[in-house]
């Protein structure tokens, strides 16, 4: 029967409870919270000891809090027992509501297992629902109320005030606290959470401002240029920044290289090369115009800058100035494919040039008719041809499918049919052996480089003039008649035969000119040999012309 005096205890008792659960949601920290927890059981309800049993990670429960006792305290703090162990404490025993209590005539058998405990000596008790120091009650607390959800940890209380076990309202009031505490445990985890996420993102942050701070120093103070270009949409490629290095290259201001892209800035003949290049890896080496409207040779090496969320949206190019050893490598070509007395084309370059206007085929054989009808059975679009028997695509050799138009020598005695050809014009100096042996090879060097200055004078853009070798000089001249060959030869002939200064000193030297003709079917060496027969037929003519004469 309840007395008078326990409403106003049990009112004070609720005031007290609604203090301390309002102070477990002020801590700072999960562990000031759990500490709150642990003063709040000796504060708001009546209990001498309390201990904060908190479930780890890997499940075991360790004691994280522990009020009322210096002395418990000093020997439970920080130690662990098993999930298991706490499984069977929480099985056994009386159930008031969610908690558990374990009389010490039940108990006992606990005392020798892994979970950290606390008891002080005292007497049997003396009437039903004393308090015995061996008992034990411990309040779960769950992430859900009534029981539910995941357990969070466990409070154990020990050694009433009044020394009795609790009655109806003392075990509602500890229920409704350990379910208050797990609602601020969780909201104190979801804090150090909040906490952690954001340092470990102002971390992030100041890593990549950092990281930007890097990258702009290093894009900004490079050695050699640097550019971003954009991907995709309608500006597709325009450049949208570049550090001072390349605008030095360059000579175009940073506002103004944001008008351009590489294509506009790039050499008619190396457009092809930088499509080829724009894609991530990709390497090039091609020209660049600079403001004053000369060219550079550079290395693109790309990368692309890419969003996780939208795909690669920037190009990075990495530009570097390679003007000198492309300057060195073409000189290198040049010395191997020229003379370098006269700056002719060598041997070498006259056979490279004239082989690569001849194939092994001779036109009208029946290999050329038969590559001839397969061409013309090539599907549309231009699709190879194919064998009338087999299908099988047609090949004129190892270089692939015949595309190939024969190179055809005019007919013999054919001027006025108006048949054109590569005609190949083999000169051979009077008189220069002469010239050596009487003035020394430093005249003889002087007239070879005149005789090749006049030589190259007297033909079009796009023929070839090369220096066979000693005093022979060769000519070729594509898209001539017979009669155009002879014209030709005649004009050359008169361009040599005037005197040549050399030191004060005029010399003079003539020339034989044998007209030879490219065909499909012949090596350089036949064409070049053909040529040569020629001219020393037309040589020998006029040494007898001459004799007559004389």
């Amino acid at each position: 029967m309840e007395t008078e005096s326990e409403p106003y205890v049990r009112l004070a008792t609720l005031r007290q409870l609604h203090q301390v659960v309002a102070e477990l949601n002020t801590a700072r920290s999960l562990a000031d919270t759990l500490q709150s927890v642990a003063d709040g059981v000796i504060a708001g309800l009546g209990f001498e000891l309390s201990a904060v049993n908190l479930v780890r990670p890997d499940g075991d429960l360790v004691v994280a809090a522990v009020a009322g006792s210096a002395g418990a305290e000093a020997l439970m703090a920080g130690r662990v027992g098993s999930r298991s162990s706490w499984e069977r404490r929480l099985s056994m025993g009386e159930r008031w509501g969610d908690l558990c209590f374990i009389p010490y005539t039940e108990g006992w058998v606990l005392d020798d297992d892994d979970v950290p405990q606390w008891h002080t000596a005292g007497p049997a008790p003396r009437f039903p629902d004393e308090w015995h120091p061996m008992d034990r009650l411990f309040a779960p607390m769950y992430s859900q109320a009534n029981g539910g959800g995941e357990l969070l940890g466990v409070i154990s209380v020990d050694r009433p005030r009044n020394g009795r076990r609790p009655g109806a309202w003392g075990r509602e009031a500890l229920q409704m606290y350990a379910f208050q505490s797990a609602i601020a445990i969780g909201n104190a985890r979801l804090r150090a959470n909040m906490q952690r996420a954001l340092v470990r993102l102002e971390r992030e942050q100041q890593a990549l401002r950092a990281s930007e701070e890097s990258f702009r120093q290093a894009f900004e103070y490079a050695p050699s240029g640097m550019a971003v270009a954009e991907m995709g949409g309608d500006q597709h490629g325009r450049l949208l920044r570049t550090n001072d290095a390349l605008c030095r290259l360059l000579g175009r201001p940073a506002s103004a290289m944001r008008r351009y892209s590489f294509s506009d800035l790039v050499h008619p003949e190396d457009i092809g090369t930088l499509l080829r290049t724009s894609a991530e890896g990709g390497r090039a080496e091609l020209r660049l115009a600079r403001r004053d409207g000369t060219y550079v040779w550079v290395s693109l090496r790309n990368s692309v800058v890419a969003d996780t969320a939208d795909g690669p949206r920037f190009l990075l190019t990495h530009v570097e100035d390679i003007e000198e050893r492309k300057r060195h490598e073409l000189q290198l070509a040049h010395r191997a494919s020229h003379d370098s007395l006269t700056g002719l084309p060598n041997s070498a370059e006259l056979r490279a040039r004239l082989g690569a206007r001849l194939c092994s085929r001779p036109p009208g054989s029946a290999a050329d008719a038969y590559a001839s009808s397969a061409t013309l059975a090539a599907g549309p679009g231009g699709a190879p041809g194919y064998r009338s028997e087999g299908k099988e695509p047609f090949e004129s050799g190892p270089g692939g499918y015949d595309h190939h138009v024969h190179t055809v020598a005019p007919a013999e005695g054919a001027e006025d049919d108006g048949s054109k050809g590569l005609a190949v014009l083999f000169c051979d100096l009077d008189g220069f052996k002469s010239i050596n042996d009487r003035f020394g090879h430093h005249t003889g060097d002087a007239v070879l480089i005149e005789v090749a200055r006049r030589l190259t004078s007297g033909v079009r853009d796009g023929d070839t003039v090369a220096r066979l070798g000693g005093d022979e000089f060769v000519v070729l001249a594509d898209g001539l008649g017979t009669a155009d060959a002879q014209d030709l030869a005649v004009r050359l002939r008169n361009a040599i035969i005037p005197p040549i200064r050399v030191d004060g000193r005029a010399v003079r030297v003539g020339a034989s000119f044998g007209i030879g003709w490219a065909s499909c079917g012949m090596t350089a060496e036949e064409v070049l040999a053909s040529a040569d027969q020629r001219m020393y037929v037309e040589k020998r003519s006029r040494s007898k012309a001459n004799r007559r004469a004389g």
